[in-house]
């Protein structure tokens, strides 16, 4: 499988010791990789980074001592040439983001197939970002915040939006536009059903996220 990458040092962090068990089981015989150690905790992980090669790292996101997520950018900061496979059984979108963001260069649920781990070592050492199929799937799904529709707003809307998030009151607005404080107010009311949220904080927040701030 690794003919290209001979004499691969992997390590395996995981906090569940039948895990990191069933993974050495599965590589054991794997042309051109060593197993070289496997931990449970992140601390004892990194300080063995420090003194010695890991081509690559299979990382358990949850784990006792730090997240696998801060622990991804970790390694990548003390070792950017190691490569690191997060192997996770959390699903969630914003995860799989947010450890990519970290310098990962795969994520797989803890029920992808053998072949689909052996795949998936060989892409990310090939430099690829690689996904189980499931991931895979969970990623081409468009996140609830892109589903939503961008609010369509009139000028005086969008004036008043502006005005908000600059911190004005509605009296300032009110002299500021030359309208009653009452035309404000409605024009706030009309926002904050537009975008759906509940309070001025939320509808700034909801505009820059949107980016018509």
């Amino acid at each position: 499988m690794l003919e290209t990458h001979p004499d691969i040092c992997l390590s395996i962090v995981d906090d569940h010791p039948i895990v990191i068990e069933g993974l050495r089981t599965l590589l054991r015989d794997e042309p051109g990789i060593t197993i070289t150690q496997t931990f449970t905790h992140a601390a004892a992980f990194m300080k063995f980074l420090a003194g010695n090669k890991v081509d690559l790292v299979l990382l358990d996101i949850m784990l006792p001592d730090i997240s696998g997520i801060d622990l991804c950018k970790e390694i990548k900061r003390a070792s950017p040439t190691t490569t690191v496979l997060v192997l996770s059984n959390q699903a969630e979108r914003s995860m799989i983001l947010q450890v990519l963001q970290n310098g990962a260069s795969g994520y797989l649920l803890k029920n992808a197939s053998s072949e689909e781990l052996k795949r998936c070592i060989t892409e990310a050492l090939n430099g690829e970002i690689t996904f189980s199929k499931e991931v895979k799937e969970i990623m081409a799904r468009p996140s609830l915040r892109e589903l939503k529709q961008i609010p369509a707003l009139t000028k005086r809307e969008k004036q008043i939006l502006q005005c908000i998030a600059a911190g004005k009151t509605t009296s300032v607005m009110a002299a500021d536009l030359n309208v009653s404080p009452l035309t404000i107010e409605t024009h706030r009311r009309n926002l904050l059903q537009k975008f759906k949220v509940k309070n001025v904080a939320e509808l700034v927040m909801e505009a820059v996220q949107q980016k018509m701030l």
